[in-house]
């Protein structure tokens, strides 16, 4: 069967040349008779594939020299309750933008462990768009501001960095992260669940400002506290070493492509072919205001949820697979992150104008 064009949110598709490469090495990694899958972490030949990927990725993504980078498990679900449970401490309070379900959800596990401030929300109009600068209600004895930079649910993507002042930044970049550059010297602390945009699930990277570690509470299971975690380089425990592996054959990926910017053009490109077509059509419609629109997570509707769901059974059948809107909005999403080509956009505008067509 040939391959389908995957426009899941997550986990989401890889590079095929990154399949196929992890598939050649699959029963023995560079001639070692073994898979990584079977590597003991403490290993010289996976500790090779370690160090190796912490390093593109520091490189790509140009990580500055006082930031610690570590591939951690539990997804950015865990990263709520983490980020928390060290960072609180400071002052127990903290600022939380809402501007989708899963920083909702960060914020609610924040209250566990402290005072939290809304800072913004966007829950007034359906979190259809992101508040800008001027309407944030910050907290200046705020521990940290925390937002998730792309919401994959809502379509939405925030097209500016917040401006705090010394309160450090914690952003959630799991559906956006190495789709754009980014000056991470602005943040004290970037997480992000590799599922989307660079690996299979199972490894999660935060990138962490090294001044912030060390003032977690004193009940902080040693798994979810950040100094531990550098102390012991991520392996405290057995990582997840095959995600990261295939981390590694993603970066060198994005390294052979031309790096970071081009992943942002292949973005800019693949997104406003959709959004072009979304703003010309009588039938489709984007979901997102469009100053505040996701060049990661595209949702639409046609205005009536049988036709939705028409397009959606029509759109699998032609190979265009997982463009079900999240159950929790309905509608349709289609994820173009980094590994989805510009073919795979085309072939999909051309099937709704012909499914725009055929419904007049």
């Amino acid at each position: 069967m040939e391959r389908v064009y995957n426009f899941s949110a997550g986990p989401s598709m890889l590079p095929l040349e990154v399949l196929e490469k992890a598939g050649s090495e699959i029963t023995s990694y560079k001639g070692s008779g073994q898979s990584v899958m079977e590597m003991s972490h403490r290993s010289k030949i996976y500790l090779e594939i370690f160090e190796e990927t912490k390093a593109d990725f520091k490189r790509l993504f140009k990580v500055p020299d006082n930031y610690e980078i570590l591939f951690l498990q539990g997804g950015a679900t865990l990263q709520f309750a983490m980020t928390a449970m060290n960072l609180m401490p400071r002052t127990g309070k903290a600022d939380y933008a809402v501007t989708g379900s899963f920083s909702d959800k960060a914020m609610k596990e924040a209250k566990k462990y402290g005072e939290v401030n809304i800072a913004a929300s966007s829950a007034d109009a359906n979190h259809t768009y992101i508040p800008q600068q001027g309407e944030l209600k910050l907290d200046p004895g705020a521990s940290y501001f925390y937002y998730c930079d792309n919401n994959t649910v809502y379509g939405t993507e925030w097209n500016y960095v917040p401006e705090v002042g010394d309160v450090p930044l914690v952003c959630d970049m799991s559906s956006n992260i190495m789709s754009r550059p980014v000056d991470v010297s602005k943040y004290g602390i970037i997480i992000a669940g590799a599922q989307k945009n660079l690996a299979p699930a199972g490894v999660t990277v935060a990138i962490v400002r090294n001044d912030l570690p060390g003032h977690a509470f004193p009940y902080t299971p040693i798994m979810l506290d950040y100094a531990a975690m550098i102390k012991g380089d991520s392996m405290h425990n057995t990582p997840p070493c095959y995600s990261i592996y295939v981390l590694g054959l993603v970066l060198k990926w994005v390294d052979k492509l031309g790096g970071v910017p081009a992943m942002q053009e292949r973005r800019e490109e693949r997104s406003k072919l959709l959004y072009d077509y979304l703003d010309e059509s009588k039938l489709f419609k984007g979901c997102a205001r469009p100053d505040s629109r996701s060049r990661m997570n595209v949702t639409f509707v046609t205005g009536d949820p049988d036709l939705d769901k028409e397009f959606v059974a029509e759109a699998a059948k032609q190979g265009f697979v997982n463009i079900s809107g999240h159950r929790s909005v309905g509608g349709m999403r289609a994820s173009i992150y980094n590994a989805m080509p510009m073919e795979g956009v085309k072939k999909l505008v051309d099937f709704m104008a012909a499914f725009e067509k055929a419904h007049k």
